[in-house]
């Protein structure tokens, strides 16, 4: 039996942290947006439709975030999966920093949208990382116990952030809520460097490792995806369309990027791309990022609606939902290292914490709906709902895991959070325009449930058993063919 700290123990510590990090400085927009449009400050002030407004600018950091999916992948295949981490994590924080440097929508916008694209390049990395250095057995444990970083992050991002605009409200005025944005963006930085000095693969040398030629690859390809952002924003704001149908023309985008992928890739990573059951995984991943950015971008809103009292007050109820998956991560992961060697076991463990899910998404909707606000039985439903939530996680990075070959893991990663991104775009500002029409949460609560049991469906037609054969004779007909 393996004892003590290994190496890829450090190097679990170090991607921990970078979830940490990078999960405060994207969710701290959502509750930075709930306190502009309840203070009506800077540019929510004068929107007519502050909540779809509010939503639209998460989504445009998941823009830039989707974009840079399966480039950072490819990247990272190619350049090295440290590297690529380190140079995600280093973007970060600069571009967090100056966001709390700056004012006015335009900039604000893009910098958010910057942010994404850099932190777009860190989850396929961070996944094939983990899978080179750990273990075979512990591999589901390994992205389980990362993860956890996730959910930390979530959870300050979601309590700390009202109370540090709070703190230098009496300072700074309206423009307190910029103070979260200075603070992280040191932080991310110092994270960033810890990684680069203690996050070293076993047989590592510095000498091995260059960091010219991918920076400048991720910036060309990210000005390129800025440009075609924010061109596409000021386009469709010129022909004054809602910040709905803004969400839907950058969907689109991202389904044409897909297509060009397709188009262009399939020689060079084809197993990827034409795997049927990596599809299925792809597509039943886009609920699963809807939900995890309907709850984290508008979460305090929604128990204030219902009656969760003040924003602080509010938060703290929220924070329930995020901070489970401090048990639902390593849980999760646990699970599918248990059943690895099972037939299907993996799909069946992650079909049933997805229709667990499901079903508490109900649960949490019908409560509220009904008119139920009591403090202690909303942080339990959402606690519980949260275990499942971010349990079925690391189950299915595992098997998308297994279903990549060993060269094309990054692009494989790449390509699930491309796809499932698509929910994490529309989330934020299609449940904030259903807000604003509706004038309640309620049917945004019902269409997160009913998005989450079309991901139980595409999860239940996941059929491992048949990827391994179609393997094997795929193998057996190249082998013939080098013949």
């Amino acid at each position: 039996m393996e004892k003590g700290w290994k190496t890829y123990h450090t190097i679990w510590l170090m991607l921990f942290l970078g979830w940490v990090v990078s999960y405060i400085d994207r969710t701290l927009t959502g509750p930075v947006v709930t306190w502009m449009i309840e203070n009506k400050v800077e540019f929510l002030a004068e929107s007519p439709n502050p909540h779809a407004l509010g939503g639209l600018l998460g989504s445009l950091f998941f823009a830039g975030y989707m974009l840079t999916q399966f480039p950072g992948g490819y990247f990272g295949d190619k350049f090295g999966y440290r590297v690529i981490v380190i140079i995600s994590i280093l973007w970060a924080g600069v571009t967090t920093l100056l966001t709390g440097l700056v004012g006015g929508l335009t900039v604000f916008i893009a910098l958010r949208v910057l942010t994404g694209l850099g932190e777009g390049v860190f989850y396929s990395n961070d996944r094939s990382l983990i899978t080179q250095v750990t273990p075979p057995e512990k591999v589901g444990l390994g992205m389980g116990v990362v993860l956890t970083g996730l959910t930390l992050g979530l959870t300050i991002a979601t309590i700390a952030t009202p109370y540090v605009i709070q703190l230098f409200q009496p300072s700074m005025g309206t423009h307190a809520w910029k103070a979260p944005f200075l603070f992280m963006g040191i932080i991310t930085l110092l994270v960033g460097m810890m990684m680069y000095k203690w996050m070293r693969p076993a047989g590592f040398t510095a000498q091995s490792e260059s960091y010219g030629p991918p920076v400048g690859k991720l910036m060309q390809t990210s000005i390129l995806f800025l440009v075609i952002i924010m061109a596409l924003y000021y386009t469709t704001n010129a022909m004054q369309l809602s910040p709905t149908a803004i969400g839907l023309v950058l969907t689109v985008l991202a389904v044409l990027y897909i297509i060009y992928i397709y188009k262009t890739k399939s020689e060079e990573v084809g197993p990827i791309l034409k795997s049927r059951n990596l599809l299925l995984l792809y597509l039943s991943f886009i609920p699963v990022l809807w939900h995890l950015w309907f709850y984290g971008f508008w979460s305090v809103a929604i128990v204030q609606d219902f009656g969760g009292g003040t924003l602080v007050s509010a938060a703290l109820i929220a924070s329930f939902n995020a901070v489970a998956g401090l048990i639902g991560f390593p849980l999760g992961g646990r699970l599918a290292d248990r059943f690895a060697n099972t037939v299907n076991g993996k799909r069946n463990v992650l079909a049933v914490l997805t229709g667990l899910l499901t079903i508490f998404i109900f649960i949490f909707a019908f409560y509220v709906m009904s008119g139920g606000n009591n403090p202690a039985i909303m942080s339990l439903i959402l606690f519980t709902s949260g275990v499942f939530f971010f349990a079925l996680q690391p189950v299915n990075h595992a098997i998308t895991a297994d279903f990549a070959p060993p060269k094309h893991k990054g692009a494989a990663f790449g390509m699930l959070n491309l796809f499932s991104e698509i929910g994490a775009l529309l989330a934020p500002v299609i449940s904030g325009a259903m807000r604003d029409h509706s004038g309640s949460w309620g049917s945004a609560l019902l269409l997160d449930g009913i998005l989450m049991a079309a991901s139980l469906l595409l999860v239940i037609a996941v059929k491992p058993a048949l990827e391994g054969r179609l393997t094997v004779a795929i193998n057996a007909k190249e082998t013939d063919v080098s013949h």
